[in-house]
Formats: structure tokens, sequence, C-alpha cells
């Protein structure tokens, strides 16, 4: 007679969704790295990289940089910092977009902060896959600097460091990946270990690009790059004040601004 928890082990079993099957990895643009498989991206569109307006500098650095390494040819692990909404992360796709159309071997791979841990198994899939991945990971902070401890050996001098045809390409909104004030009450303790740990971090990205408020003149100009792009028409007035209302100036809040005159017309976008 079969053990009842035996019964209710198999039927568990068969209560529970299969593993995803893991999307081939030379067949697609873009991956979301789920913690356990690559899923092919939904829809990789990434903006045209000329549309991205006021970051000509980082554009050139970030831009070359992938090209090299979809090349084949000795590349750096990149960290974007800086205010919000600067276009960080649009600048990381779009950039992947455009050496994917110049006929580079670039593949995204998407992964969230909550799959850190995992990453050794990202790794581990695409390691022997010819062909290179720039794995992205949007809007990443930690709590305390052991946490980010983690990361530096995923980045080099650990025993699971990544492959040598992945990169790691990170966008945060702090410089060092950990907040001021934590910084500060470790420092309190251990100054030394704690300036150690946000250094050791930071200097494991050999591309560290900075991302800063914009003025209004900038603000504007990047408005005015979107409507020219869509055909549509605005007043700047209108736009400062749109931007005034929102507390920002940003590449975030110019597209939101486009989307709103886009939807006045009658156009998507």
């Amino acid at each position: 007679m079969t053990d009842p928890l035996s019964r209710i082990a198999d039927a568990l079993d068969r209560l529970a969704p299969p593993a995803p099957a893991t999307a081939d990895p030379l067949a697609h643009r873009a991956y979301v790295w789920r913690g356990t498989a690559l899923t092919a991206a939904r829809a990789f569109d990434p903006l045209p990289i000329d549309r991205l307006v006021g970051i000509d500098a980082q554009k050139a650095v970030l831009l070359e940089n992938l090209r090299r390494f979809a090349n084949g040819a000795a590349a750096q692990d990149a960290l974007l910092w800086g205010a919000r909404g600067t276009g960080k992360s649009a600048l990381v796709k779009a950039a992947v977009g455009a050496v994917q159309s110049g006929g580079g071997d670039l593949a995204l791979v998407e992964a969230t902060s909550g799959t850190l841990a995992t990453l050794p198994a990202l790794f581990a899939t695409i390691a022997p896959i010819d062909r290179a991945f720039a794995v992205f990971i949007d809007d990443l902070g930690f709590d305390t600097a052991a946490d980010a401890r983690a990361l530096r050996s995923l980045l080099e001098g650990g025993a699971e460091a990544r492959p040598s045809n992945a990169r790691l390409i990170v966008t945060s909104n702090r410089r060092h990946l950990i907040p001021r004030d934590i910084a500060e009450q470790e420092s309190a303790i251990n100054a030394r270990d704690a300036i150690d740990d946000q250094l050791a971090l930071a200097d494991r990205f050999g591309l560290s690009l900075g991302f800063h408020a914009i003025d209004q003149d900038g603000f504007l100009a990047i408005v005015r790059g979107y409507a020219q792009a869509y055909g549509l028409s605005f007043d700047p007035a209108e736009a400062v004040q749109w931007a005034t209302r929102r507390g920002s100036r940003s590449g975030r809040v110019a597209w939101h601004y486009v989307t709103e005159l886009a939807g006045r017309a009658g156009k998507s976008l």
C-alpha cells in the first residue's frame, strides 16, 4: 500500500507547474532571466540611439565598448549611474540595438536585482555559446556593503565569475550602489573597511558613466527631438510647465510629455 506521504508528494508534483524551458540562446535578440531559465523577450524594440539627446559622450563610450565586445575584442563591464530619468536604461537597450543593427552578434539578457544569487546558473547556461551576451541589471542598489560583495565576486575574482562571453551592464541611481547613510553608519564602525567595500565594488567596473540632471535647454532639446521624429508640434512654454509640475526635467518626463502630445493628435507611438 502506498504511503500517504508519498501520495501527497505525488499529488503536489502533478499540481506544480513544469519548469520553463530555456529559450534557444542563439535565436533571439533579447532575453529575460527569471532565475531558472532564459525566456525570449516578448518585444525588443529599443529607441534608435540617435534619438537620445544630451548624452553624446556616454553614448559614444558605451556603444564603442559593446561593439568591441560583439567583435570578440576586450571589453569592459559598465556601471551607468546618476539622476533618475536621464536615459541610463534607454541607452543600454539602444546601444545593444545599434550593435545588432550593425551586424554584431550581441544579445541582451535582462535580469532583476532579485536574481543576483542565480546568475551563476545563467553564466553556466551561456558560457558554452558562441555569442556575446550583455547581462543588464537595471536600477540596482544594495542596503548594506556586505550585500554588494556577491556582485564583486561575479564581476571578477570569484569561483563563479562571469564567463568571457558575458559582460555586466548595471544602472543605478547611486554611484557606489550603496546608500550614503548606510556607508556612513558602517564608516563609524570601521571607516577603512567601509571605504574599501565601496571602492572595491566600483572598481570592478571598467566603465563608470555618470548621468546628471539636465537644464531647461537640454530638456527642450529632448522634447524637440522626439516631436520631430513623430511629426508632432509643441509649445516650449507648455513643455516647461509640464516639467515644472512634475518637479523634474529629464528624458523620461520629456517622453511623457510627447506621449501626451501624440494622444491629443490621435497618434500612436
